[in-house]
């Protein structure tokens, strides 16, 4: 069930928000702290079919109320007079605000800096308060900080427990919320209309999420990190699932440490996860087994959960190197390969320059790496025995191919910079270091007439791997061919 927050300042527009609202919720929240002057709420919330919770939140719950305490307490009482169908109160008004009539009681525990430590301890006093349902909120910026507040809602007790994540992870708790039996999660109507800082609306939920999909039979597929990206990657496959009837659906998870990450995920019978090229070092230790070209670069960007353990792989340098080969094999025949006699510069000095590395020298190419860290790529020259061009000298280098793979790398002439006019248009020019967005550098390399590798080829090839890995089928092509508003 997906509760719709409405925060209106206006009295005159709350009644809109709350009907836009009720159209698209099973129910609505309207907050009362952001209204200017008192509102008449029961002619607020008169006629709506859906069930109304009404909620005034002081400052240091995550509200916006700036009248006084009594004041606070009076329009609470007001609106328990009106008789919406639930009422949200703090455990201290709860106890000076006794039940009236048929509306039910919401007893919330906010917490603004840290998680609850005990949470059965404040359980009792929420329901000698006569609380219907009880709501906990706190934030959440990591799996880790999340973890509490699902155990909270995931047990079986008398009274049901909705819970409220704050940050990065708070989509995290809210889709593992449908699935685990919380009586709702909070959405926000609209871009702009959120009721805390982070809060998905309803269109990010359903184009994104999927949310309705969710059940107790739903399958996760853990995507870490929560960037542009990463969401790209989460509604393509939720498309891709969607479209061929699989019970799959994408986990955004922050993983900051690997402290019980493994029984976190078993827990949630999470047995994939999928790693964006910028973290593809960092999760790596995660995994207990590496592939050959992930234990010779550190980086592995799909991590599967087998019998005898979690398994890694790369997969973006294959894609990557497939879709540059594509780029050359009208100019090759037989077993010519198609770097051969081609003097390839791979900018950068992260797990992803690595791999790719690693994966051209496979191939018999000749490799050049250059970066701003100097000392950096000199050990990745000396790593994978290819040449190591200083930064200073990059431009006294010639090169067929150019490949960047660094995120941080800025345009310009700096001495850190990369300066767009090295380009030639003989050049053959690929930017993976943001997949799947096209960079500056790409938009730089077409003005000055360079053969580009198109960044969504390589990115549909590395995804349409790791579908394919984990459910054992391939992405629909229309898939690729919509984008919502949210990843772009």
């Amino acid at each position: 069930m997906i509760c719709t927050s409405v925060t209106p300042e206006s009295r005159s527009f709350a009644k809109v928000d709350i009907l836009n609202a009720a159209a698209q919720s099973d129910l609505v929240e309207l907050c009362l702290d952001r209204l200017i002057k008192t509102p008449d709420i029961g002619d607020l919330i008169a006629g709506f079919d859906v069930p109304i919770l009404v909620s005034c939140r002081r400052p240091e719950e995550g509200g916006s109320f700036k009248g006084t305490e009594s004041e606070r307490i009076n329009l609470l009482k007001q609106a328990i007079i009106a008789e919406p169908a639930y009422i949200e109160l703090d455990l201290e008004t709860a106890q000076q605000i006794p039940r009236f009539g048929k509306t039910k009681r919401v007893i919330s525990y906010t917490s603004l800096k840290k998680p609850l430590a005990a949470v059965d301890d404040i359980f009792d006093e929420m329901e000698d308060a006569k609380a219907d349902i009880i709501k906990f909120t706190w934030p959440t910026p990591t799996l880790q900080t999340a973890w509490p507040l699902l155990a909270a809602i995931s047990q079986k007790r008398e009274i049901p427990v909705v819970g409220l994540g704050l940050g990065a992870a708070g989509i995290t708790f809210s889709l593992l919320g449908l699935k685990y039996g919380s009586p709702w999660i909070y959405a926000a109507l609209e871009k702009g209309m959120e009721a805390f800082e982070g809060q998905p609306t309803l269109a990010e939920l359903d184009e994104v999420y999927h949310h309705k999909k969710i059940s107790a039979k739903t399958r996760f597929i853990g995507v870490a990190g929560l960037g542009v990206a990463e969401r790209r990657t989460v509604e393509v496959f939720n498309k891709a699932s969607e479209q061929l009837g699989l019970d799959f659906i994408c986990l955004p998870l922050m993983i900051n440490d690997f402290k019980q990450v493994h029984k976190m995920l078993g827990i949630l019978k999470i047995r994939s996860l999928v790693v964006s090229p910028r973290m593809g070092e960092f999760i790596l230790p995660l995994a207990e087994h590496l592939e050959e070209s992930s234990q010779a670069t550190g980086y592995g960007d799909l991590q599967l959960n087998q019998p005898d353990g979690w398994h890694a792989y790369d997969t973006v340098r294959r894609s990557a190197v497939k879709s540059l080969e594509a780029t050359f094999e009208e100019h090759t025949t037989g077993s010519t390969s198609a770097f051969q006699r081609k003097n390839i510069l791979v900018l950068g000095s992260s797990g992803l320059t690595k791999a790719i590395v690693y994966s051209l020298v496979q191939q018999g190419a000749v490799v050049s790496v250059a970066s701003g860290n100097d000392k950096a790529a000199q050990a990745i020259a000396r790593a994978f025995d290819v040449r190591y061009v200083p930064f200073a000298n990059l431009y006294d280098t010639l090169s067929d191919i150019v490949i960047q793979t660094d995120p941080e790398l800025k345009l310009g002439p700096g001495k850190t910079e990369f300066n767009p006019a090295y380009l030639r248009e003989t050049m053959t020019v690929m930017d993976i270091s943001q997949l799947p967005e096209e960079t500056e550098l790409i938009r730089e390399a077409e003005g000055r007439g360079c053969e580009v590798v198109d960044v969504n080829e390589v990115y549909r090839k590395q995804l349409n791997q790791i579908f394919k890995a984990i459910t054992g089928s391939e992405i629909p092509e229309a898939v690729f061919e919509s984008r919502s508003e949210y990843t772009k």
